[in-house]
């Protein structure tokens, strides 16, 4: 179980220019007393190719923090334009917030963001240069992607377990000869027609069952390179995949998400 949860997360300024600050509103619970800080990073997705152009656009130390329910606002600069390709400045890409304690990440959240100009004169007849003063900024923020990890918090019981349990009745099994002398006595069993009632399966010798295996199908995200600038000012609800964890939907208050499956000091308030 995770001693800190997140309850909700509340993008102030959206829509807003490129050049603006972002800012969070961040609502979490803490179920212990923690020894160390929390430590929030929001993350700029450059390039939908290339982890080469990701921003760190900021962090930030929460702590000591008090056991219950705590709220903070976390500020965050703009990206740094001439480190994004002159080609992705405008269209879709994404932010990610992650909170790690003792440098172990337990939950990211992500945000599809869309950059375009601010006039229809603009969007339909785009400089060859962008005019970065002139482009805004929208987080889809009633759809996130929350991604949570089970991590190591204090005491060595809250460690997730890494390896099969040790099982010491394992030695005591019998061995590969004894093995194969099972496995013929059960065939030989199932071969019998008077243990199998004489039954034969179509197409298959006496006594052979065919199992066939249900479809497995995954939840599979949206990919960023394949969602459309027109999906997203159209419905709003595109979702990406983000990172692999722990899958399970909830609703967070009326707006979030979350999907289960790691500079400057602040303080957290307990409300």
């Amino acid at each position: 179980m995770s001693v800190v949860s997140l309850l909700g997360v509340n993008v102030m300024n959206n829509p807003a220019k490129f050049t603006d600050k972002y800012l969070f509103e961040i609502t979490f619970e803490c179920l212990e007393h923690l020894e160390k800080d929390l430590e929030w990073k929001l993350t700029y997705v450059g390039s939908a190719t290339s982890d080469n152009y990701d921003q760190e656009l900021d962090s930030l130390l929460v702590g000591p923090i008090p056991v219950g329910v705590n709220k903070f606002i976390f500020e965050a600069e703009p990206p740094d334009t001439k480190r994004i390709p002159i080609d992705e400045l405008l269209g879709v890409t994404v932010i990610l917030l992650t909170c790690a304690y003792d440098g172990r990440e337990f939950v990211r959240v992500g945000y599809y963001v869309n950059n375009e100009y601010e006039s229809e004169e603009l969007i339909n007849d785009p400089p060859p240069k962008p005019v970065i003063e002139k482009i805004r900024r929208n987080v889809l923020a009633e759809k996130p992607r929350v991604t949570r990890f089970a991590i190591k918090w204090d005491s060595e019981a809250s460690a997730p377990p890494e390896f099969p349990p040790e099982q010491p009745e394992a030695d005591e099994v019998a061995d590969e000869e004894e093995y194969g002398a099972e496995e013929l006595a059960e065939q030989s069993s199932i071969a019998d027609p008077a243990v199998n009632g004489g039954m034969e399966v179509e197409g298959q010798p006496n006594g052979a069952i065919v199992i066939e295996e249900d479809e497995m199908s995954e939840d599979g995200s949206v990919d960023l390179e394949n969602e459309s600038d027109d999906e997203l000012d159209g419905e709003g609800d595109a979702e990406g995949e983000l990172e692999q964890g722990q899958d399970e939907d909830i609703e967070m208050g009326d707006e979030m998400e979350i999907d289960d499956h790691p500079k400057q000091q602040g303080m957290a308030m307990a409300q």
